[in-house]
């Protein structure tokens, strides 16, 4: 495994078709820190370009939190400043987390995932939680409130109710209450967490790449459009596919009854 740490607080790693993300802030539940919020869009734009690289799984160090939200102590002042001016982090929608990536992206949640942590995991694909992961936005609790996309995506990903359950309680899910309010996909043993988001991701990695990542830009840029606008935008992209030379492949090995060795082109 190639081991690129960013800094000590966030590190990334490559292995095969597979990228890794690490909170490294266990002493501080894996809390962010302004540098973590810049480094984190350093580390997006290397995943989306790095043409080896199939998904990215996310997790956090040790065995308590996959990530508390933001440090307040070391973030506060900069998010008031910066609202107060209309700056950086209330204008960039790549602070939106993962926003503008159309490679599948993974949450192995192994602790705690309040706040900040709650909204990263919304800008990933597929998610699975230890038994002992706590869920919620607790910022109104503390006079605040989200600013990393919650008001934009829980209300569109899970039914309407839960979500204002979430945002307006401030209150702390159990695993399985996520479970069954449609945030995550799968609760696990806290030993199999990464095991099973491996899974996830091999299997990812056995189909074809191109439609891999032209079937997540689809769902994602139709998602908000009217019907006759979505089935627009879906057969443009089914089309830039289907001019592939993985679309040939595909077919092919099905007819000849054998796996599809794809190219990614």
């Amino acid at each position: 495994m190639k081991t690129l740490a960013i800094t000590d607080d966030l590190i990334y790693e490559k292995k095969g078709q597979l990228a890794y993300l690490t909170f490294n802030r266990p002493s501080e539940m894996n809390s962010i820190t302004p540098e973590m919020l810049d480094d984190l869009e350093v580390v997006t734009e290397d995943f989306k370009n790095d043409n080896d690289l199939l998904v990215l799984i996310v997790t956090g160090a040790g065995d308590k939190s996959f990530c508390a939200g933001a440090d307040l102590k070391k973030t506060i002042t900069r998010l008031t400043a910066e609202a107060a001016s209309g700056g950086r982090f209330m204008a960039k929608p790549e602070q939106r987390f993962f926003s503008t990536c159309f490679k599948p992206i993974i949450a192995a949640i192994n602790g705690f995932c309040l706040a900040g942590g709650t909204e990263i995991i919304q800008g990933m694909d597929i998610r699975i939680a230890a038994e002992h992961a706590r869920f919620g936005l607790p910022e109104v609790h503390w006079g605040i409130i989200p600013g990393g996309g919650s008001h934009v995506r829980l209300p569109r990903q899970i039914p309407y109710c839960h979500a204002m359950d979430i945002i307006l309680t401030g209150r702390q899910l159990t695993a399985q209450e996520a479970l069954a309010f449609g945030l995550i996909n799968k609760v696990v043993p806290a030993a199999e967490v990464m095991t099973e988001a491996e899974r996830y991701a091999k299997l990812i990695c056995s189909n074809g790449p191109l439609a891999v990542q032209a079937a997540k830009e689809a769902a994602i840029s139709a998602y908000n459009q009217s019907w006759e606008e979505g089935f627009r935008t879906e057969a443009l992209i089914a089309e830039r596919i289907f001019k592939t030379e993985d679309a040939k492949e595909g077919p092919k090995a099905f007819a000849e009854k054998r796996e599809p060795v794809y190219q990614g082109r």
